[in-house]
């Protein structure tokens, strides 16, 4: 079965499964909303079927690809809170690198995500990308149930578990010392939060990633690449502050915004994904992290 892209979807439905996927409302209001848009015996439950990730297309880079090493490792929670697993990918050439840690959406480390891993180490870094649902035995397999799960999680926690993936990859002695941050959605903000928290960070790339409070922009040292969608009002309103911070204290940015592109843009196993815009926005972020990282 062929899948539809998102121009064949009314933007209005887009927007509402938006508001769907970041719990801004519940499956039932979706439900409910969606059914002006069913046609042809079409169904609002088949509609958010369809548009939901389906991760047999979230394979880019085989697990067992000859290029990379890739393993489940664990790492130190801050304060006791036990340990956080992760996928751990590393070119399988070997030798000193830089690293990135891979931040997953708001539901756990799902195949893309562990994909974008491989496809990190693929382009000759170490990634590190953490599962924030560890303390609730980790992704269940589906994102329904791993959003559910990751609302209930301490948000300071949470935060603090993904800073501590940049903390244990700093002191690494396999690699380089230079460590760059990737996330999306959620991912997308701590990236701008660990910039905040962790001035050694060596680049930020945050891919439509809320903004942080212009009050803590001074605190960041660390170059950013910053990616959005277009037609992503819900983040997009906050970046004209943004902006106005990072110029007003000589912070060092770039900042692309992909017309025509949904929040989600780069995620390939959804509808809103745009191959165009996706595969500019990652080969401009590989070439920052080889600017910085190596």
């Amino acid at each position: 079965m062929v899948r539809k892209t998102a121009d064949e979807y009314d933007q209005e439905l887009l927007d509402l499964y938006d508001s769907y996927a970041h719990g801004l409302i519940e499956r039932r209001d979706f439900i409910s909303k969606a059914g002006k848009y069913t046609v042809g015996g079409l169904t609002a439950t088949a509609l958010l079927s369809a548009l939901s990730p389906d991760y047999a297309y979230a394979n880019q880079v085989d697990e067992k690809d000859p290029r990379i090493k890739g393993e489940t490792i664990e790492y130190a929670s801050p304060e006791g809170h036990g340990t956080i697993r992760g996928l751990h990918v590393r070119p399988a050439a070997g030798g000193s690198r830089g690293s990135v840690v891979v931040i997953h959406e708001n539901r756990g480390l799902n195949p893309y995500i562990a994909d974008v891993a491989r496809r990190v180490a693929v382009a000759g870094f170490t990634a590190l990308a953490p599962d924030g649902l560890t303390p609730l035995g980790g992704y269940p397999g589906t994102d329904e149930e791993g959003k559910a799960m990751q609302r209930t999680l301490d948000r300071s926690k949470l935060l603090a578990d993904f800073i501590a993936a940049f903390d244990h990859l700093k002191a690494d002695t396999s690699t380089n010392g230079k460590i760059g941050a990737v996330g999306f959605c959620y991912g997308g903000g701590v990236c701008n939060v660990l910039a905040v928290r962790r001035p050694e960070l060596a680049a930020s790339v945050p891919f439509y990633g809320r903004q942080p409070k212009a009050a803590d922009v001074p605190s960041i040292k660390s170059p950013l690449l910053l990616h959005y969608a277009g037609l992503d009002k819900r983040i997009n309103q906050g970046w004209p502050d943004y902006e106005a911070a990072l110029k007003a204290n000589g912070k060092a940015f770039t900042v692309h915004f992909y017309e025509n592109a949904n929040h989600g843009f780069h995620n390939d196993t959804t509808p809103r994904y745009v191959m165009a815009a996706a595969e500019l926005a990652w080969s401009r972020t590989i070439d920052f992290f080889n600017a910085h990282l190596a």
